[in-house]
């Protein structure tokens, strides 16, 4: 079971797929299950498939020991001659992110370790903030430290953000935010809450983060499959 740290150092890539039609989603879970169920590349330690819920899509999150093992897995001849052409020919758009996780917040509160599977059953939100290079550690800090009010909020489980270090797809500087909640009904109710009732620390971080943020791309998830090396 993957389990998500500050502490670890590892190097986290999401790799974002969108489509434009939900059996084409079915046809990318597919694709993905065959390569995570497979996987035995050198310097891989876990890949834990996402389903999109409100727009066509997958998300994988993977954890690698290294930047130079990813590049070799980039490098190689399944990956540049079979993998790459399968997912353009069913996807509207590929970004693959290489990030380095810089806060974890759980009800247990801020750096605390979080795992991701299927049996947890979250409701997993990712959003994609574009920034200028020279604000991406205040968008970190709006994102993380200020909102650690966050971990009180009803049906919150875990909020993961990852500092965007470089990208396939996708161009300039970036902060990932990626939430769990206990369903759909109660992130809902979260984003929906009038702003007149939001905790002075949820206003605060939000200005910080719209005064920063460029571009905000954002959807949500089902978790459908993890695997990590080792496992049977």
């Amino acid at each position: 079971m993957p389990t998500v740290s500050v502490d670890a150092k590892h190097l986290t890539v999401l790799n974002l797929f969108t489509t434009d039609a939900p059996e084409k989603q079915d046809s990318l879970i597919q694709e993905m299950t065959k390569i995570v169920n497979a996987a035995t590349y050198e310097g891989w330690m876990s890949s834990t498939v996402h389903a999109g819920v409100e727009s066509p899509g997958t998300a994988n999150f993977i954890q690698w020991r290294s930047g130079e093992d990813l590049e070799k897995r980039y490098a190689g001849e399944e990956f540049k001659h079979r993998t790459l052409p399968v997912f353009g020919e069913i996807t509207t758009s590929i970004r693959l992110l290489q990030n380095e996780v810089v806060w974890t917040l759980t009800s247990e509160g801020p750096n605390t370790d979080l795992t991701i599977c299927p049996k947890r059953g979250n409701y997993t939100v990712i959003t994609i903030y574009k920034v200028d290079a020279s604000n991406q550690d205040e968008l970190i800090d709006a994102l993380g430290p200020g909102q650690a009010g966050m971990q009180d909020a009803p049906g919150f489980r875990g909020h993961i953000v990852l500092k965007g270090l470089r990208a396939r797809g996708l161009d300039g500087s970036f902060v990932v935010s990626y939430q769990q909640w206990e369903n759909k009904e109660i992130y809902d109710g979260h984003v929906a809450l009038a702003e007149e009732k939001w905790p002075e620390g949820r206003k605060k971080a939000q200005a910080r983060i719209d005064a920063v943020a460029l571009d905000v791309d954002s959807n949500t998830y089902e978790v459908v499959l993890t695997r990590a090396a080792g496992d049977e």
